[in-house]
């Protein structure tokens, strides 16, 4: 398989920050009087955009609610006291050595811009990417358009895409692109949720990528 683009999910992914979304979106629950979302079912979310996760959250939300919860998991996750988030083990080094390759290397987030951009530039990690796509510039995952606009992007085939993530929303997003897909089985949904996407596999570090890739090429 020639695949010539990596499409890289962000978070659970390439950053732990699993603990910091379901805090900060505890909080936002909270500070509106409402019963904050066990951490399974905002585990759940993570991945999709915010206003489909507060949906998905909050279904009897109007559009005034949801503005208000959007509004307040913003401020928990941009305030000085959120909950730190790291890069996964081996992150940066593994981009290094895809890059050195000749990967092309992208990042498709159910994050928006401001976060996005805010962590790229507290990892360092901006330089790699040759282009990114937010959940706030096109549709959320599963929707296809995001990926489709970084193959568009970055000149190649549908086919010689390749999406790397921890969440169905992802691999999902491969499918409906025409792209295939590698799962993390690290991040926030369980091996046997993803194996169901058929994934051409399955790793338990990100530090097995490019190994993998080489496998795929023989």
């Amino acid at each position: 398989m020639n695949y010539k683009l990596l499409v890289f999910d962000w978070d659970g992914t390439l950053m732990d920050s699993e603990a910091q979304i379901i805090a900060c979106m505890q909080a936002a629950f909270a500070d509106l009087d409402l019963a904050p979302p066990a951490a399974d079912q905002i585990r759940n979310i993570i991945g999709l955009g915010l206003s489909e996760a507060v949906s998905a959250l909050h279904p009897q939300a109007d559009a005034g609610l949801a503005d208000a919860l959007f509004g307040r998991y913003r401020h928990h996750f941009f305030s000085e006291q959120a909950p730190a988030a790291g890069l996964f083990p081996g992150v940066e080094a593994v981009l290094a050595q895809l890059e050195q390759a000749g990967y092309l290397l992208s990042v498709a987030t159910g994050k928006g811009r401001r976060g996005l951009d805010l962590v790229l530039d507290k990892t360092g990690l901006g330089r790699y990417f040759i282009a990114t796509r937010c959940a706030d510039e096109t549709f959320s995952k599963p929707h296809p358009q995001m990926l489709q606009e970084l193959i568009d992007y970055a000149g190649v085939a549908a086919s010689e895409a390749l999406v790397i993530g921890d969440t169905e929303y992802d691999l999902q997003m491969a499918i409906n692109a025409g792209s295939a897909s590698i799962a993390v089985c690290y991040g926030v949904h369980a091996p046997e949720r993803l194996r169901r996407f058929n994934p051409l596999a399955c790793l338990d570090s990100i530090e097995q990528l490019p190994d993998c890739l080489a496998g795929l090429g023989e």
